[in-house]
């Protein structure tokens, strides 16, 4: 099931604009995009990872933290979920605590300031942030990667996310073209995704490479998403890196 943009904007009740500045730095793509008139659309796929990046969002978390966890190779969903879930327990607590405080002032009790506190639910969330950087990001790459990124605008990001989406399509038409993963032209590709990684997140070691080339076919966001330029072009993508870091 395909959606327009508007469609999932009304489904998600997040604004068409918001999708496409989450289109823009890469946080949530379209499956596809309408050559003709530039439509964006939307799939099941797309629906989990909003349900995600909103989970994230009631919790407080800035969309450049979202985008750092969703985007790491090391992202446990299911791990991820029951944290949430607790935090979002204790909101939840919270504001049970204030409609019963609210009852009892307007029959004219004395309300107690300790209803307004939030800190146990702050400090989890701070926790939880933490540890989700440690868990999902903590690596001195990711580290790296943020500093660099720290600086990139709306431009930036789209410059970047376009770079990235022209080699992924050469990729692509490699394997159309019949070319082997191991053959000179798709290891030139390999060499080329490995510079750019480099040169606008972190820099790229062969062994983060080759964990990178194992999550593109695990992972069934990252494998579907490449696959949107052809399908199979995750498997060979991920072959030639393979190939590459041998």
């Amino acid at each position: 099931m395909k959606m327009h943009i508007r469609e999932f904007a009304k489904l998600t009740g997040v604004s068409v604009r918001t999708l496409h500045y989450y289109d823009e730095i890469g946080l949530l793509k379209p499956c596809s995009v309408d050559e003709q008139n530039g439509y964006r659309c939307y799939d099941e796929q797309s629906l989990q990872q909003m349900q995600e990046i909103l989970f994230y969002r009631e919790l407080d978390f800035p969309l450049k933290n979202i985008s750092e966890i969703l985007s790491s190779p090391n992202y446990d969903k299911q791990t991820a979920l029951s944290e949430q879930k607790h935090l979002l327990i204790l909101k939840k607590n919270r504001l049970e605590r204030l409609i019963n405080a609210l009852d009892g002032a307007m029959k004219g009790e004395n309300l107690s300031m300790n209803v307004f506190d939030n800190s146990e639910y702050e400090a989890l969330r701070e926790k939880y942030a933490r540890e989700a950087k440690e868990k999902w990001g903590g690596t001195a790459a990711y580290k790296e990667s943020a500093e660099k990124t720290a600086g990139y605008d709306k431009d930036k990001w789209k410059e970047v996310n376009s770079g990235m989406n022209d080699i992924i399509v050469a990729f692509a038409e490699c394997a159309k073209s019949g070319a082997k993963p191991s053959d000179p032209s798709a290891q030139a590709l390999v060499k080329k995704w490995q510079d750019y990684i480099s040169e606008n997140f972190y820099s790229c070691t062969k062994e983060i490479l080759a964990g990178l080339g194992e999550m593109y076919t695990a992972d069934e966001r990252f494998k579907e998403n490449i696959d949107r330029q052809g399908e199979g072009t995750a498997v060979f993508m991920s072959e030639a890196i393979k190939a590459y870091c041998e």
